[in-house]
């Protein structure tokens, strides 16, 4: 049998394997706590061989998908990598969807089999699915070894489903290469003997960006359920934590504890962070005060190019999300298709090892996200715009989608978000375009106060500060701005609360 070091130097692997040969190599060291409970490697491989023959048993197959649906816990672990074992695509759901979008999803991925926990079921409740429920937390390990199942790199190995931010989710379909080359650039992150704390739920892709590598490369993940800044800093103090994945407002909340200091953080080698805009000086802010280097990552789930800003080592493009990882092509394209010259502004299309299959069941869909080059190269669009700026490192503008046309002009919300945020009295932010019949659409902000400062003496100052053509029109106050599981900002309730709150 191969060691894991043979497997990781292999131009292919899967994780099943590698896992497998750690429970072998060095069965003792802990793979996964989530608060007082722990497994080792050895018990993590028994576990999954056991639930993934219990699969195998209940008529799943290779290739098919498996739901999941419940709050992170080790049980949900051990299941989506059991169902990866048994040649199967885990298609984890989020446990806050309501009972109709779950039945949608786990009939929009032809699941035969669906794990739930307890919660998840009750929200389920008696909707007919499919495929066979299976109670997450309630399943027997016994000493049962599935068949063998021989998995290639274009094999499906999961199925994200994204957020719904902008509609219905669509199943994005990764295969078995796109997580193997998410293993192997990691080769450097130091993961084999990392801590590496787990603080967002485990059916987000931003989660398993860092949860695979972790196993993969034989360190320990941490699991943390509902995030709680003084809990993580706490948590991460007790295990002597080394690496974290952490979305921006994760960071916010993390670096306003009063007592931030009074935590030993002095472990950590490495803190990432992707999924939202990130704003400068929240990134000053964490360079100066946690020890270790601080990389932010700019991606989709779906694939295409990543780049990467080592803001360490560029104190100076803390405005940027830096420049391209090797071996990813990342470019710029104009409304028609074409590129643009260097320094203008364009759709972010990209081309990597790492690229979804497609969205499952959705070929139109599948083709809309694609852009191909003069060379036939497939690109996946990122539905961002943004420039490169003379040093080549990535200056985002916006979602494509969030852009605002107003009198013919194009207003960036960052733009406004950015001048808002500079202001006292404002302690989080966001700026959607709503209609107009003036102009066609307009920007409304939106805002939690950080103070007693009256909204209009704050839209007074802000729009002082911005052109003419960009003046938002209203500001509006908010206790909490909506946001995703992962901390995106979901614009399309803010536009829907705005247009409810107008007169008939």
């Amino acid at each position: 049998m191969q060691t894991a070091a043979e497997i990781l130097g292999q131009p292919f692997g899967t994780l099943p394997e590698l896992i497998a040969a750690h429970a072998r190599e060095r069965g003792d060291k802990t793979a996964i706590i989530h608060g007082e409970a722990s497994l080792s490697y050895a018990q993590l491989d028994a576990g999954m061989d056991s639930i993934s023959a219990m699969i195998q048993r209940e008529g799943g197959a290779k290739g098919q998908a498996i739901a999941i649906v419940g709050a992170t816990s080790i049980d949900y672990a051990v299941v989506f990598l059991a169902a990866i074992r048994a040649g199967c695509a885990p298609a984890p759901i989020a446990p806050s969807s309501t009972g109709e979008q779950m039945a949608a999803m786990i009939a929009d991925c032809d699941a035969p089999l669906v794990f739930l926990d307890t919660d998840a079921a009750a929200t389920l409740g008696d909707r007919p699915i499919a495929g066979k429920r299976i109670a997450l937390d309630e399943f027997v390990a016994d000493d049962a070894k599935p068949a063998p199942v021989k998995i290639g790199p274009d094999d499906p190995f999961n199925i994200i489903y994204s957020s719904g931010t902008t509609g219905t989710p669509k199943g994005i379909v990764q295969p078995h290469a796109m997580r193997w080359a998410h293993i192997v650039r990691n080769a450097a992150a130091g993961f084999g003997d990392a801590v590496t704390m787990i603080a967002t739920p485990l059916y987000s892709n931003t989660t398993l960006v860092s949860f695979i590598p972790t196993l993969a490369w034989g360190g320990t993940a941490v699991l943390l359920g509902k995030f709680d800044a003084r809990a993580f800093l706490a948590t991460a103090a007790r295990h002597r934590a080394t690496h974290a994945m952490l979305v921006p407002v994760q960071y916010q909340r993390i670096m306003a504890v009063a007592d931030f200091d009074s935590f030993d953080l002095s472990a950590f080698r490495l803190k990432t962070c992707t999924s939202a805009p990130f704003s400068p000086a929240l990134k000053a802010d964490v360079l100066a005060r946690w020890p270790g280097l601080l990389v932010e990552y700019y991606g989709m789930t779906e694939g295409g190019g990543t780049s990467v800003l080592i803001c360490n080592m560029f104190p100076n493009k803390l405005h940027t999300v830096g420049v391209p990882v090797e071996g990813h092509d990342i470019r710029l394209i104009d409304e028609e298709g074409r590129e643009v010259a260097q320094g203008e502004m364009g759709e972010v299309v990209g081309r990597s090892p790492a690229m979804m299959s497609g969205y499952y069941g959705r070929k139109q869909a599948s083709a809309d996200a694609e852009w191909f080059d003069a060379w036939g190269n497939r690109f996946i669009r990122h539905g961002d715009v943004g420039r490169f700026d003379e040093d080549g490192f990535l200056i985002l503008m916006d979602r494509k989608k969030d852009l605002i046309i107003s009198g013919g002009f194009n207003i960036y919300p960052s733009d406004l978000e950015a001048e808002l945020a500079r202001h006292a009295g404002v302690r989080d932010c966001a700026v959607v375009g709503v209609p107009s019949e003036q102009w066609g659409e307009t920007p409304v902000g939106f805002y939690v106060p950080a103070d007693a400062t009256a909204a209009e003496d704050i839209l007074r100052a802000v729009n002082a500060g911005l052109g003419k053509t960009q003046r938002l029109s209203a500001l509006v106050a908010v206790d909490e701005l909506p946001r995703s599981a992962i901390g995106k900002v979901l614009k399309r309730e803010l536009r829907d609360r705005y247009a409810e709150a107008q007169p008939a």
